[in-house]
């Protein structure tokens, strides 16, 4: 995962945080995931995107030339990919 690639989406956890700190919430973010896991709920900010539109290429003007891109927050991202 490019921890780079987007900072502080939508959680006001910026990834450098999480990319520095990963030892020591490691054990956290494990209890967060288990518990999640266990109750079958996902924390709705987890499933919270900020939509974007980014820009492909032709007239700038013209709204068929962005694609949406759905920002979510890391945690959510990372829950995505173990389940």
């Amino acid at each position: 995962m490019n921890f780079g690639k987007f900072s502080n989406v939508n959680d006001g956890i910026h990834t450098r945080v999480l990319k520095e700190q990963a030892e020591v919430l490691t054990k956290p973010r494990s209890i967060l995931y288990q518990q999640s896991w266990l109750t079958r709920e996902v924390p709705v900010d987890w499933r919270l995107a900020n939509v974007m539109p980014i820009y492909k290429k032709g007239q700038k003007e013209d709204p068929g030339t962005y694609r949406p891109v759905s920002l979510t927050s890391m945690p959510g991202k990372l829950w995505s990919r173990s389940s």
